[in-house]
């Protein structure tokens, strides 16, 4: 049954279209500013002084690390709509997990372009590379906030599907999926530039 099927009279569906629609809106302007990085890397790049060197393995490590989340996080939304606690217990604690781990890999990532000696003044490819990776990690960052909430969520509250818990999670696993296909872009991007 769709979420919007289940949204009961006190938040009803218009203020469910609303959170909804600010959502997209927010992950709109975040698309619309990695599109301007992207294109100003584009348009720096043959400028000149600009150095060549290969992704460290920890981005593609990231990468495996953060597609997993997606499916936790999916796993857990299916095990509330199924009224499942252990499942759902289980899915947004992985998901934790694995954002946490996103990060740690991400920072090997930075540590390991420095022991090349690929630092953020070095030149213009390695500041994009540093500001690509870590505007994203900062979303990243924002995403696990809000897991962290639901995973508070799951311990401290009775174990409840309510149409506002749907919601909010509904809410969480999209922007989830969202810096996840955002981080693929980037990736992709940077292997093919």
């Amino acid at each position: 049954m769709p979420i919007i099927q289940m949204i009961d009279k006190n938040l009803g569906p218009s203020r469910y279209q609303a959170l909804k629609f600010g959502l997209w809106i927010g992950m709109a302007s975040i698309t619309m500013m990695f599109a301007a990085l992207t294109s100003a890397y584009l348009v720096r790049r043959p400028a000149g002084n600009w150095y060549e060197f290969k992704l460290p393995v920890q981005f593609f490590i990231s990468t495996l690390i953060i597609i997993a989340s997606s499916f936790t996080m999916e796993w857990a939304y299916k095990s509330l709509k199924g009224n499942k606690q252990k499942q759902y217990n289980y899915g947004i604690v992985l998901t934790f997990i694995l954002g946490i781990l996103f990060l740690v890999s991400q920072i090997l990532s930075w540590k390991a372009l420095m022991a090349t000696g690929i630092t953020i003044d070095l030149s213009v490819s390695g500041s994009f590379l540093y500001a690509l990776s870590g505007i994203h990690a900062a979303h990243v960052v924002g995403g696990i906030a809000a897991i962290m909430a639901c995973v508070a969520n799951a311990f401290l509250l009775s174990f409840t599907v309510s149409p506002m818990r749907l919601l909010k999670i509904d809410l969480v696993r999209q922007y989830w999926h969202f810096v996840d296909i955002l981080w693929i872009y980037l990736l992709l991007f940077l292997i093919l530039q």
